[in-house]
């Protein structure tokens, strides 16, 4: 799967994904100091998904003038975010079936949320 991590996203977690065969950009060294909607922006142009922790990210892909159709966004939902509390989020994330692409996404212990991209109104 093609990602691009948030730069809040913690680096063990990162090294994992990459570790399992992911291409992963990581904002905090591959993009350090974009702004969400550039990330937003390149995630897009380059068919990633966005993970993030950051509820922004959100709300700034649902405002969106065009919605997305090659990237996706997914929202982890757990708190505290620690590594060892994200790990089944994420082992459920890479393990789902689900089209990540076109779609704003939450994952949390409650399970997995999501929304078609459409443009903003």
């Amino acid at each position: 799967m093609r990602l691009l991590a948030d730069e809040n996203f913690p680096k063990p977690v990162v090294d994992w994904l990459r570790h399992s065969g992911h291409d992963v950009l990581w904002a905090r060294t591959d993009c350090a100091g974009s702004k969400d909607s550039e990330l937003l922006d390149l995630a897009e142009a380059e068919a990633r998904v966005l993970v993030t922790l950051d509820k922004d990210f959100w709300q700034l892909a649902l405002q969106r003038r065009r919605p997305l159709v090659r990237a996706g966004v997914v929202l982890f939902r757990i708190h505290p975010a620690t590594p060892e509390n994200l790990d089944p989020l994420v082992r459920a994330f890479v393990e789902s079936s689900q089209e990540w692409p076109r779609h704003i996404s939450a994952v949390s212990s409650d399970g997995i949320q999501m929304v078609l991209s459409k443009p903003a109104r």
